[in-house]
Order: C-alpha cells, then structure tokens, then sequence
C-alpha cells in the first residue's frame, strides 16, 4: 500500500519502501477501529507472499448532526497500479465502497481529489460523484 502511495504514475517496488513505526501505529489504529476500513484488490494468494497488490482505498465512516444525524463514509487514498489502470478495477473498488456505506445507512459519500488530478476528477464523476465544495487544508507537521 505504501508503494502504491510513494508514486501515483510509476510502479515502485514495495521492498524500496520503508515501514516505519508510525505506518504500523496507523495500519494498527485502522485494523482495531470500526470506522475504519481498508478495501484492497489483491491478484494472485495473497498473505502468501505471491499476490501481487492491485489497489486499495480507505473508508472512514464519521458520524455527523447534519444531513439527519446520518453517517458519512469518507473515501481516502483511492489507489490503483499505475499499470493496471483502465481495466476497471478502481471502480470495481469504489463501487464496492458505496455499496458497504449504503447497507451501513450511510447518508453521504464524500472524497476529496487534489485540483491536478483532472483524470481522477472525470473517473469520479462516472460514479455520479458531484463537486459541491471547495476544500481548504491546514498541514500541522
């Protein structure tokens, strides 16, 4: 995951990648909290050391006051092989996002899409996905 995450336009080999404690503090705090999930494609066994990582994307369920008090499923890090691009599996992956939100009693889904991304901007809105917001980001570290 950390490689697709290193390059969005290139492979990068996985093993280049390095796992520091603060990825593993993250991928723990992901596992053992119920809003939270990691949906991923995998090709091949995987866990056996032979599966090839295709994709993946975060979902963080975040409950609101607006909307009736519904939940909101976020979608983050929406990532797929840049070589394996255009075969449908990102929206294989997002429409299995939706659907996991729906039967949640989810309100809303969201995501956010830095303003370059002109290519990810048109994927979403196939998936009916609207810009209604303008986005504002304050890094703290």
């Amino acid at each position: 995951m950390l490689a697709l995450l290193e390059d969005e336009d290139r492979v990068v080999d996985p093993a280049s990648v390095e796992v520091g404690a603060a990825h593993e503090a993250a991928f723990e705090a992901i596992a053992s909290d119920a809003r939270n999930e990691l949906l991923v494609l995998v090709e091949g066994e995987p866990g056996g050391g032979g599966g090839v990582l295709l994709g993946f994307l975060q979902v963080t369920y975040i409950p609101g006051l607006g909307r009736g008090a519904g939940e909101r499923a976020l979608l983050e890090a929406v990532r797929i092989r840049p070589d394996r691009r255009g075969a449908g599996l990102g929206g294989e992956l997002v429409r299995r996002a939706v659907e996991r939100a729906r039967a949640r009693g989810c309100t809303l889904v969201q995501l956010t899409s830095h303003k370059d991304r002109a290519d990810a901007h048109r994927f979403y809105e196939r998936f009916g996905f609207a810009r209604s917001h303008e986005g504002f980001r304050l890094p703290l570290g």
